[in-house]
């Protein structure tokens, strides 16, 4: 049977597994600790990767879930200026509905740009997929009433097409 790691069984290990990623040097880490140099570099070599491995892997699903909350956020403020502009339309508000159609665009701008962003990340050209294609589509068709602020849009996402 294979002997433990003396650094792994440390009570101070986690103030080692830091100094060791911030670079200190193995033998100033070793004095403190009272731990040899050779099973600083052991531990350093054969244990520090993989927690960090573990530790970005961990982050990275703290950043999807953040994105897809902040992606919902901006998704239900666009639903809701479109509830508003269908309300002001009905009741022939137009000062309204035109501030709704600013909002909207605002939304949908930020919400294609955060598109863009997660999956260039994961290598996929959103600006090309069906689904922005008919979101694009209907977005314009909605703003038919509106030509100047259909014409705002239009040029805005040709600009990033």
């Amino acid at each position: 049977m294979s002997r433990k790691c003396s650094v792994c069984v440390h009570p101070k290990r986690d103030a080692i597994d830091k100094a060791i990623v911030a670079g200190e040097s193995y033998r100033d880490i070793s004095g403190r600790f009272g731990v040899s140099r050779s099973a600083i570099e052991r531990h350093a070599n054969n244990h520090i990767p993989a927690m960090l491995a573990k530790a970005v892997e961990v982050e990275e699903a703290k950043e999807e879930v953040r994105a897809g909350d902040l992606l919902d956020e901006v998704n239900s403020l666009k639903d809701r200026a479109l509830t508003i502009l269908d309300t002001a339309e009905e009741a022939k508000d137009w000062k309204t509905a035109l501030g709704c159609i600013k909002e909207a665009r605002g939304s949908i701008e930020l919400l294609a740009k955060m598109i863009v962003a997660i999956q260039a990340s994961a290598g996929v050209d959103v600006l090309r997929s069906p689904e922005w294609l008919e979101l694009r589509q209907k977005i314009i068709t909605k703003l038919q009433p509106y030509p100047e602020a259909k014409k705002a849009l239009v040029e805005a996402l040709d600009e990033r097409d």
